[in-house]
């Protein structure tokens, strides 16, 4: 049995939430540090320590799984790699070296490689193990 279309309202309202709670998460868990840590042999470190870049996957992967798995497809993988790439790109905007578009552009890449897993999986558990771009056979 083939489903409809999916209804373009619904999509772009799952782009938009996805994209905010990304930006809202964004500055619970990295926005707050900013400030980088001195070693004592001189190095730097930072601004943000492992736990928080965690902390942040960790809180991503509800609202990801949860729009994945109601066939929110675009508002898991786009809305949350926009909302994630904005935010990058306000945090590390000032940096005076010119390399901050190579850390958004990072951040771009793997959330969106990570999202589209995330979605491939909670997808196929939604379908009983089958991708959901798949139509079954008929019996």
């Amino acid at each position: 049995m083939r489903e409809g279309p999916l209804k373009p309202v619904p999509q772009l309202v799952s782009i938009l939430l996805l994209a905010g709670v990304s930006l809202a998460a964004w500055a619970a868990w990295l926005g707050w540090d900013q400030h980088r840590d001195v070693q004592p042999d001189g190095t730097t470190t930072g601004p943000y320590e492992a736990w928080q870049v965690i902390g942040l996957v960790l809180t991503l992967l509800a609202p990801v799984y949860w729009a994945a798995s109601r066939r929110y497809i675009a508002g898991a993988v786009l809305g949350t790699t926009a909302g994630l790439t904005v935010a990058a790109y306000c945090d590390w905007s000032d940096d005076s070296s010119g390399l901050f578009m190579v850390g958004v552009g990072s951040v771009t890449m793997g959330s969106l490689v990570v999202t589209a897993v995330i979605t491939v999986i909670a997808s196929a558990k939604r379908q009983g193990g089958r991708p959901s771009g798949r139509v079954s056979p008929p019996r």
